[in-house]
C-alpha cells in the first residue's frame, strides 16, 4: 500500500513542499487527499533526502496544510494509448471529455517520450498538401517537418488552425492520416469552435482533441502538449499512421512554464522567463519527425502568438531556432481583408526544396515559386513608390508588378478559411497571375516550362 504523508511544511500557489518523504522521484505522480475525500492530481518537481516539492495540476482552493495528506503513485505521467484516441475529446490531463467512455488502453506510455537516436531519422521529404496556397505553393509543408506559425492577439490564428486540421491530406498513397490537436490555455468559445468545426466537417473521425482551456489551472497546460505528442507517436510509430500535430497557444504553455518558475523562486531568464525555456520547447518540438524502419511520421505545426507582435521576444526567437521555419502571419494583410492574412515574403520552410518537383508536386513547382516570390517582392516595392510619386512617375513594367502583387493578394492569398486547392489549382493559378507580366520579366523560370505553360495558355485565352 502506498505511502500517506501528512507534513506539509508550505502551500505556495500550485506547490506545496513535503516533508519526511522517502523514495519520491523526479516527476513522478501523486495525489492530494482532502479531508472530504476529494483527490486532486500532483507530480514531483524536485526530491530529496527528506523533502519533495510537489506540483498540483489543479486548484489550491480548499487546501490546508494541516488537513491534507499527499500519496505518491510510484510512477510518471502516463496516458492510455489506443486507436480509440482518434474521435474522441480530452482535457489537457488525458481524461475523456465528450461524454464517452474511459478508454481501453492497448498500451500505457510515459507523456515524456523516449530520446530518438539521431541516426534513426529520415529526412523530411514528403509533401503534405494543406489546401492553403500560401504554405503549398510558397512554403511547403513535408512529412515529418516541424513548422510553427507566428501569429499575433487578434489575428485569425485559429481558423487557421482548424482549416488546416480539416483540410491537410498526404496526397498519392493510400497510408492512413490522422491529426492530433492540442489547444493549449484557449477561451470556452474558442475550443467550442475547433470541436464543431471537426465534427461539421466529419474531420473529428480522424483527430485527437485535447483541450486545456482559459479557466484551467495554469499548470495542467504543462501536460496538455506532452498528452497530444505521445498520442501522435503511438498513433505515427505504434499504428504506423501519418500524424499532423497542431499545438495552439505556445504562449499560453510560456507563460505556464514562466508562473511555475516564479512559484519555485528560480533565478528568471530573459524577460522573467526560466533560463531552462529553450530546453523544454526543445524537448517537444523535436518529437517530430520519421524513424528509420519504421511506416508513421509526425508533422507539426505550433502555432504561438508574439507579444506585441515582437518576433524577438523570447518564445518565437526561440521557436525559430529549434523548428524548420515559420510562417508569419500579417496585420496588415489582415486590414485589407486578406483571409489568411499570411506574409509570404518574411515567411519560410526550410525543408520545402525537399518536398517539390516531379513525382511529389509539378516539375514547374520550384521554378514559379521563386518567381512568385520575386514578383511579389517587386510589386510591394512598386505599390509603395505608387503611394509616394503617383502612378504616373512609373513604368510600364512598374505598374504591370502593382497590378500583380495587387491581384496575388486578393486571389492567391485571399482564399478564405473555407476553400481548399489541390496543388495542380495552386500552381494554375500562379501561372495565371503571372501571365499579368511581360515573358521577359518572367527570368527565373526555364524556358521549357514558360513554352508549356505561359506561351500555350497565353494563346488560349
Amino acid at each position: 500500500m502506498p505511502t500517506e504523508y501528512k507534513r506539509i511544511r508550505e502551500i505556495a500557489g500550485p506547490l506545496l513542499l513535503v516533508e519526511g518523504v522517502k523514495k519520491a522521484a523526479y516527476n513522478e505522480m501523486g495525489e492530494i487527499l482532502l479531508p472530504s475525500g476529494e483527490k486532486r492530481l500532483c507530480r514531483v518537481l524536485e526530491a530529496a533526502e527528506g523533502y519533495a516539492l510537489v506540483q498540483l495540476f489543479e486548484s489550491a482552493a480548499g487546501l490546508s496544510a494541516e488537513t491534507c495528506r499527499v500519496r505518491f503513485a510510484g510512477r510518471g505521467m502516463v496516458l492510455p494509448a489506443s486507436p480509440g484516441l482518434l474521435g474522441r475529446v480530452f482535457d489537457g490531463l488525458g481524461r475523456p471529455i465528450d461524454g464517452g467512455p474511459p478508454l481501453i488502453p492497448d498500451k500505457v506510455m510515459d507523456v515524456n517520450g523516449t530520446p530518438i537516436n539521431p541516426v534513426a531519422r529520415r529526412y523530411p521529404e514528403e509533401f503534405i498538401q494543406t489546401g492553403i496556397s500560401a504554405i503549398d505553393g510558397l512554403n511547403t509543408l513535408v512529412r515529418g517537418q516541424k513548422l510553427p506559425i507566428f501569429s499575433a492577439s487578434g489575428l485569425p490564428h485559429a481558423r487557421l488552425a482548424a482549416q488546416i486540421a480539416r483540410q491537410a491530406k498526404v496526397r498519392g498513397t493510400d497510408e492512413g492520416f490522422a491529426v492530433v490537436f492540442a489547444a493549449i490555455g484557449i477561451p470556452f468559445e474558442q475550443a467550442q469552435y475547433f470541436t464543431e468545426s471537426f465534427e461539421s466537417t466529419g474531420a473529428l473521425a480522424r483527430t485527437a482533441v485535447f483541450l486545456n482551456l482559459a479557466g484551467d489551472p495554469a499548470v495542467e497546460r504543462l501536460s496538455t502538449p506532452k498528452m497530444a505528442l505521445t498520442a501522435a507517436e503511438y498513433l505515427a510509430f505504434d499504428r504506423g499512421l501519418h500524424v499532423l500535430v497542431i499545438l495552439t497557444d505556445m504562449t499560453n504553455y510560456a507563460e505556464a512554464l514562466r508562473e511555475v518558475s516564479a512559484a519555485r523562486k528560480e533565478v528568471p531568464g530573459r524577460r522573467g522567463y526560466p533560463v531552462y525555456m529553450y530546453t523544454d520547447l526543445a524537448q517537444l518540438y523535436e518529437r517530430a519527425g520519421r524513424i528509420e524502419g519504421k511506416p508513421g511520421s509526425i508533422t507539426m505545426i505550433p502555432i504561438l502568438t508574439m507579444p506585441e507582435d515582437d518576433k524577438t521576444h523570447p518564445i518565437p526567437d526561440l521557436t525559430g531556432y529549434i523548428t524548420e521555419g515559420q510562417i508569419l502571419l500579417s496585420r496588415a494583410l489582415e486590414r485589407k481583408h486578406i483571409q489568411p492574412p499570411i506574409d509570404v515574403l518574411p515567411s519560410l520552410s526550410r525543408l520545402k526544396d525537399k518536398g517539390i518537383g516531379p513525382g511529389k508536386t509539378r516539375e514547374d513547382h520550384a521554378d514559379t515559386m521563386n518567381q512568385l516570390f520575386a514578383a511579389y517582392a517587386r510589386g510591394r516595392d512598386a505599390a509603395e513608390l505608387m503611394v509616394v510619386l503617383g502612378e504616373s512617375a512609373l513604368t510600364e513594367t512598374d505598374r504591370a508588378y502593382a497590378a500583380f502583387a495587387e491581384a496575388f493578394e486578393q486571389q492567391y492569398l485571399g482564399q478564405g478559411f473555407e476553400t481548399e486547392r489541390s496543388i495542380e489549382q495552386t500552381l494554375d493559378l500562379g501561372w495565371a497571375l503571372l501571365r499579368m507580366l511581360p515573358r521577359q520579366e518572367l527570368v527565373r523560370i526555364k524556358p521549357e516550362f514558360l513554352a508549356r505553360y505561359y506561351d500555350a495558355q497565353k494563346e488560349e485565352a
